[in-house]
């Protein structure tokens, strides 16, 4: 279907959404800082299981490492499937005149409770445990997906601007490191407040669905006043949308990219509470060691702007791409080294993670832009949907990356009630995971954004 032409006013009033398009200009503040709220929740989602899930299974539920990792694997490669027909169903919704809200409003009902029943595992241990959460887990990311990937589609469908795009994803980027920040450090301290206790981890579930449902509501009530100003065309099947994928060589690229250095940062992600406990000697440790690596994240924005401003999105994320995988690499000799080089090597990844959050979202956008100019058609919820899977799926593997290699290397699993010793070969591996192994990823990712072609039609900035 062709772009609707603008009509002469944007819906008046926050909670109603008329649908119909508005003109091109700045959009209200409300708006832009209203968006950028939902970060609290996709933010926090990304961020708490990745870091936590893995070790509740195998060091509170005694679920083996290799069951572990499947457990936390399977749910995300759901989404594989399931965000590319909720991009489709929200891009008919749109077409037909319909808005995306309603999609964001029903994950933000069902994702909060989901999430907190993942930590109310019933008095089971072991695979019991395991499919329990694996069924919960899967429930959650299926409410995630309804609310995500219309999400994400919104900015290009609010302006046709680059720097006003850029405006609402700098808002945007800030609310998710504040998200991640604050969740990465919240969630552990209340977890571990009782010892690694199953009565702490039903706690920090149900803290955590509380700013999910803050962040998500949030986003869908005050996006009511938001225009639009183009609307995207559906691709019907899977198979379509994979194919305008495939034929669209920019993303395919950047997509590629972006999904190995997810990988890593998954891969990091799950290893972080292992690395506090066992390499740096204190599972508490994770709530500093976070904070290192999320702490720069607003406040190094600027600094990733300034840059891409200067000499190109492609330039600056080549920077932060090389920035990681350096501190990754120093990471390893934590062991011998003591804790401070660690944390100081977790600061540079932080440094770098910044611009690996906000330049792949710049070069999205941008691409998004130029393939609706090449092709005359608004595909941006197909292109973004596949995005987010491709995003979710990495993370997930990252964490059953992270569980295969302590399943080889002999990790034992225990429960809350007990604390078992790790033979060499696990804590090595835990040092490795943490820090090679993401490094090595990432090194690999350049050689895609150096296929990346870069054709936007203006260098978007943020403030």
């Amino acid at each position: 279907m062709s772009e609707s032409p603008p009509s002469a006013a944007a819906p008046e009033g926050p909670g109603c959404d008329s649908g119909r398009p508005a003109p091109a200009g700045p959009l209200p503040r409300s708006v832009r800082i209203g968006y950028g709220l939902g970060s609290l929740g996709t933010g926090t989602f990304g961020t708490v299981p990745g870091l936590i899930l893995l070790y509740y299974l195998t060091n509170v539920l005694a679920v083996p490492a290799a069951w572990a990792g499947v457990a936390v694997f399977l749910p995300k490669a759901w989404d594989v499937l399931i965000n590319p027909l909720v991009g489709a169903a929200a891009d008919r919704s749109r077409v037909q005149g319909g808005s995306r809200r309603p999609f964001l409003l029903a994950g933000a009902l069902s994702l909060p409770p989901l999430f907190a029943l993942v930590f109310v595992a019933p008095p089971v241990r072991g695979a019991g445990a395991a499919v329990y959460v694996g069924v919960l887990f899967t429930l959650a990311a299926t409410a995630y997906a309804v609310f995500q990937v219309p999400y994400v589609t919104m900015p290009a469908e609010m302006t046709e601007d680059a720097v006003e795009r850029g405006r609402v994803l700098g808002w945007r980027v800030g609310f998710l490191g504040v998200a991640i920040l604050l969740s990465g450090a919240l969630a552990p301290a209340i977890a571990h407040a009782e010892g690694d206790s199953a009565g702490g981890y039903r706690l920090m579930g149900v803290t955590v669905a509380a700013l999910l449902a803050a962040g998500m509501l949030g986003a869908w009530y005050f996006t009511g006043r938001a225009p639009v100003v183009t609307r995207s065309e559906a691709e019907p099947t899977l198979r379509s949308q994979l194919a305008a994928a495939r034929d669209n060589e920019p993303f395919r690229y950047l997509l590629g990219m972006w999904a190995l250095q997810a990988l890593a940062a998954g891969t990091m992600l799950a290893g972080a509470q292992y690395f506090a406990t066992y390499t740096i000697g204190a599972a508490a440790a994770v709530t500093p060691l976070f904070a290192c690596m999320i702490g720069p994240l607003v406040l190094m924005m600027p600094v990733w702007n300034r840059l891409t401003r200067a000499r190109g999105v492609k330039y600056a994320q080549w920077c932060a791409s090389s920035l990681f995988a350096a501190g990754a690499s120093v990471l390893f000799l934590t062991p011998w080294t003591g804790p401070a080089l660690g944390y100081a090597a977790v600061a540079v990844v932080g440094i770098a993670y910044a611009g690996l959050q906000l330049l792949p979202l710049t070069m999205l956008a941008d691409t998004l832009a130029v393939d609706a100019l090449r092709t005359g058609r608004r595909r941006a919820a197909t292109f973004t949907g596949l995005w987010t899977a491709a995003e979710t799926l990495a993370f997930a593997l990252g964490a059953g990356l992270f569980a295969l290699l302590l399943a080889i290397t002999g990790f034992r699993s225990s429960d809350a009630s007990r604390q078992v010793e790790q033979p060499a070969a696990a804590l090595t591996g835990v040092t490795v995971g943490m820090s090679l192994l993401p490094a090595l990823l990432t090194v690999t990712s350049l050689w895609l954004l150096h296929r990346y072609r870069e054709e936007q039609p203006a260098v978007s900035g943020t403030t």
